[in-house]
């Protein structure tokens, strides 16, 4: 099946050549690219958020295979909902699903269901996509949405996600799309997304999840980053930074409601 975009010429262009050259002013050149085992991306508008997003991506290797988890925001589908076959059309290409790594991920956990209706119109793996693309071009996907879920189904999904790349034996990079703070002012949104993203530096799956709900820090991503972050430490990874942070209030100039952005390599 090809999935086709469902925000393009909305949360980015829609003309090849337009999406390219928006792509490729928001990436940095000669940057040190690192290894990641993760990161932590935002998927708003690229007006919004693609500054943030352009500068993590210009800090990293892009290998060919690419996990992507992102929250379900349409409800549709299944609690974890893995496409397993078939390619994603992009404005500049088409991208094929992992279809053997794909297996392995819902062969490791019966939490991971194969479907295809949870992705259809979901924009947060959707536009992380041109940036990895522009990156590199033989870049394939397991797209991976996720619903609410507790520490312990994060803890399993996580773990699974980790068997599954070291069975694997290829290098792979997780990444996990996530705004942060949604619709405060921006004092009280970065206040917030600070106590968010100490967490995430730590490495401490557990107490992102739990400070996003006692805080009450409204991070659409949170199950996402917090599946990422175990899988990398079950692949070794000891380290994080934040690459950049932002609001939408820089681009908007609405600082009384606005989004929070953050772009965390983790190694």
């Amino acid at each position: 099946m090809f999935r086709k975009p469902c925000v393009a010429g909305q949360f980015y262009p829609s003309d090849p050549a337009e999406l390219e050259k928006t792509v490729k002013n928001f990436l940095i050149d000669n940057t040190l690219k690192e290894r990641a085992v993760a990161v932590i991306s935002p998927h708003a508008g690229y007006m919004y958020s693609g500054g943030v997003a352009g500068e993590l991506f210009s800090n990293v290797i892009v290998p060919d295979d690419i996990i992507l988890i992102g929250p379900n925001h349409t409800g549709l589908g299944e609690a974890v909902s893995i496409m397993p076959s078939g390619k994603w059309e992009l404005p500049l290409g088409a991208v094929t699903i992992n279809e053997k790594l794909a297996k392995w991920l819902l062969d490791e956990s019966t939490m991971f269901s194969p479907d295809i209706s949870a992705h259809l119109r979901e924009h947060s793996l959707e536009v992380q996509l041109p940036f990895l693309y522009v990156l590199n071009r033989n870049i394939n996907i397991v797209p991976i949405t996720v619903m609410p879920l507790g520490y312990d189904e994060c803890l399993e999904v996580g773990s699974a996600i980790a068997r599954a790349i070291t069975k694997s034996g290829k290098d792979t990079l997780i990444v996990a799309s996530s705004d942060m703070n949604h619709y405060e002012a921006d004092k009280k949104t970065r206040e917030k997304d600070s106590l968010a993203i100490k967490e995430a530096l730590a490495l401490n799956a557990k107490g992102l999840l739990d400070v996003t709900t006692s805080k009450k820090i409204s991070m659409c991503g949170v199950v996402p980053a917090t599946t990422a972050i175990v899988a990398a430490k079950a692949l070794g990874a000891s380290k994080a930074r934040l690459v950049k942070y932002a609001t939408s209030g820089e681009t908007s100039g609405d600082y009384k409601q606005v989004v929070g952005y953050a772009g965390i390599i983790i190694q």
